[in-house]
């Protein structure tokens, strides 16, 4: 029986963005399941609950079988282990990424062998976006809907006022 090639996609995902997205569904060509894991850090303020992050993502891909999402604590190649994944996948945006993920990769490598890091840059299209933005701009009002699936721009509408109105206002 041939083994299956499960890869874990980790992160915050404090919104899922559409950089995001494209990473997965390009991670999901690669390997036979990819497990968006969602890092749960209580020292981090999130803007949304581990459990809402959860169903944003699940709702982004409904219905596709080889992505699953689940969160975790600790470290992220324990949690590798435990779904006896072959790689780790890192999305980039810019060579500044690098510096950092390079080391990451280097200590997940020391720490678990068996695991590889996988890099997959973002495509040209998301290179500026990041939760983080995404979060600011949705909160004074701008306009996100092209940089987060629909779900998320929902999530986002609910807890941003200013952006509920702004979206309402140009769907009009």
């Amino acid at each position: 029986m041939e083994k299956s090639r499960i890869a874990i996609y980790p992160g915050s995902f404090d919104p899922l963005t559409n950089g995001h997205v494209d990473v997965i569904q390009r991670a999901l060509e690669i390997f036979d399941k990819v497990i968006v894991a969602i890092l749960h850090n209580p020292a981090k303020k999130s803007l949304f609950t581990t459990g809402e992050r959860v169903g944003m993502i699940r709702e982004s891909f409904n219905g596709n079988d080889c992505l699953l999402v689940d969160s975790f604590d600790g470290l992220t190649v324990d949690y590798a282990k435990t779904k006896n994944a072959v790689a780790i996948i890192r999305g980039m945006r810019a060579i500044s990424d690098f510096e950092n993920e390079f080391q990451m990769a280097l200590m997940n490598r020391k720490l678990y062998k068996d695991v590889q890091s996988v890099f997959l840059m973002t495509g040209l299209r998301w290179i500026f976006t990041s939760s983080s933005i995404i979060k600011e701009a949705a909160e004074f009002g701008g306009d996100i809907s092209d940089m987060v699936p629909e779900p998320v721009k929902f999530k986002l509408m609910e807890k941003f006022p200013k952006l509920k109105t702004t979206i309402e206002t140009v769907e009009k």
